[in-house]
């Protein structure tokens, strides 16, 4: 009889072992499905109308229509054995009880932006609970209060609050789309948190399906629990449903700005000068810099540097302040506009001067899709004006990259880094986000690579022992062996 070499062997008991998983895994979903089955007898919303699997046409539109990385949406992503797009918090409590009984991970996913696809991918046996239809923002303007469904985006939020008041608002994110449910559970920074802190220090009550499929609010949880998941990622501990949210005072009107100016331009020592002051500033006062590549003269390629602010009061009073402090930003009256807080939320997604409110309701399936990879720093000393110059080579080099610098400060200073799971308080003067993006699949390796590399050069220039990073830019690169020259990278 012939006996079999190692190869043979090892093909056939590899063969075998994705055999005998693949049957375990078609086995535990029949059983989750069944499971589902059963439970939604009891309940006044089947859940059969909630819930997509592969054999559905419309499963592969259900799974990508919130996927923003193109990363994660290729034929080798690992897809789910499920999609349940949640109508009811009783589907939450039926799919959290019988993933657990058949031994199935559940990724929860409200606005899909999780940066490398947590959300949605695993490499185990997985199924998605989708959040989007529970979307309800019920704000009481009495109590100055608002519950939010997780899968409310900002904009959803952000429209609602107008609706009741224009001197009220939310410290949150800037992106609209963003599902309430990952963002606050992830801290949730904006342009409003010099003057209130995050979305997380305005948080005042939530509920969530624990392990068990109970619902529980602040009370039932405890304050251990109720502690953890306001900074800590909420999904480590159970699926939010809602937040209770203690909305804050705005003026009547704000002021915003956008002063653009190229390294040719002097940018290098504005944004020098930035770093030192831009965390000190008044704290009704937010100025990011946005940083990019983009064409110069002769068709060269140059950086530009964008100071984009908002200000609580009017252009009167935030021109003295801003001369006094920032004299070299050399903002004009020219350079400034007032408007309501909720119209300042589009013009910070770089919508037209006018845009309907109601465009606050658009969903994250109306933004493109690209590949990317996001990085994020804390940075506690103001980088030398040598380095940014190296800084700008780099990005030249990497083209398609753009870096937002985040002032901290204000209210970010006063409050404790034991308040909540988010440490980053005082001492930063500001949060970097890198970002690299591309539209060939087949360039992965080569950006991947550059993201790798740039980060690996900002790191003398960045906290230190630890080296610090925001939760919600989410990247998988921390804790591994990634050398910056790699040539091989894997990609999902």
């Amino acid at each position: 009889m012939e006996t079999m070499g190692p190869w043979t062997l090892l093909l056939t008991t590899l063969t075998i072992v994705l055999s005998i998983s693949h049957a375990t895994s078609e086995s535990s979903n029949k059983k989750f499905l069944s499971c589902l089955s059963s439970h939604s007898k009891t309940s006044n919303i089947p859940i059969s109308g909630a819930i997509y699997i592969p054999h559905n046409t419309s499963f592969l539109s259900i799974l990508n229509m919130r996927i923003r990385n193109n990363r994660y949406k290729t034929a080798r992503t690992p897809k789910p054995l499920a999609i349940i797009t949640a109508l009811h918090e009783n589907h939450i409590q039926q799919a959290v009880t019988c993933a657990r009984s058949n031994g199935i991970q559940i990724r929860i996913r409200s606005g899909g932006h999780d940066y490398e696809g947590l959300s949605y991918v695993s490499d185990v046996p997985f199924v998605i609970l989708d959040m989007f239809h529970l979307n309800a923002v019920n704000v009481n303007i009495g109590d100055e209060t608002a519950w939010v469904q997780a899968g409310a985006t900002l904009g959803n939020l952000y429209y609602n609050i107008a609706k009741k008041s224009r001197v009220l608002a939310f410290p949150a994110g800037v992106s609209i789309y963003l599902g309430a449910g990952g963002h606050f559970s992830g801290g949730g920074y904006g342009n409003l948190m010099r003057k209130y802190g995050l979305s997380v220090d305005n948080i005042i009550d939530a509920k969530l399906v624990d392990v068990n499929g109970k619902i529980l609010d602040r009370k039932s949880m405890g304050e251990d629990l109720f502690w953890a998941i306001k900074g800590g990622g909420g999904a480590s501990f159970g699926v939010i449903l809602s937040w209770k949210i203690k909305l804050v005072p705005v003026t009547p009107e704000v002021t915003v700005f956008n002063v653009k100016k190229t390294v040719e331009e002097g940018a290098t020592d504005v944004v020098y000068k930035w770093q030192q002051v831009a965390s000190k500033l008044h704290e009704d006062l937010f100025i990011r810099a946005m940083v990019q590549v983009v064409d110069g003269k002769v068709g060269k390629k140059t950086v530009l540097l964008s100071f984009i602010g908002q200000f609580l009061g009017p252009i009167d009073k935030l021109l003295p302040l801003v001369n006094k402090s920032f004299p070299e930003l050399g903002l004009q009256k020219s350079d400034c506009t007032q408007m309501p807080w909720v119209n300042s939320t589009l013009f910070w997604i770089n919508k037209p001067i006018g845009t309907p409110l109601e465009t606050l309701l658009g969903i994250s399936k109306e933004l493109p899709s690209s590949y990317f990879k996001s990085k994020s720093d804390y940075v506690k000393n103001p980088i030398p004006k040598e380095v940014m110059q190296s800084i700008w080579q780099w990005m030249i080099k990497g083209e398609s990259v753009w870096m937002q610098w985040n002032p901290y400060g204000g209210k970010m200073e006063k409050i404790s880094p034991f308040e909540t799971p988010f440490p980053h308080r005082a001492g930063n003067l500001f949060l970097i986000q890198y970002s690299t993006f591309w539209t060939d699949a087949k360039a992965t390796d080569h950006y991947m690579n550059f993201s790798r590399s740039f980060y690996e050069f900002m790191t003398p220039f960045v906290s230190k022992s630890p080296r610090e990073a925001f939760l919600n830019y989410r990247d998988l690169d921390i804790g591994a062996n990634h050398p910056s020259n790699a040539t091989s990278i894997v990609t999902a």
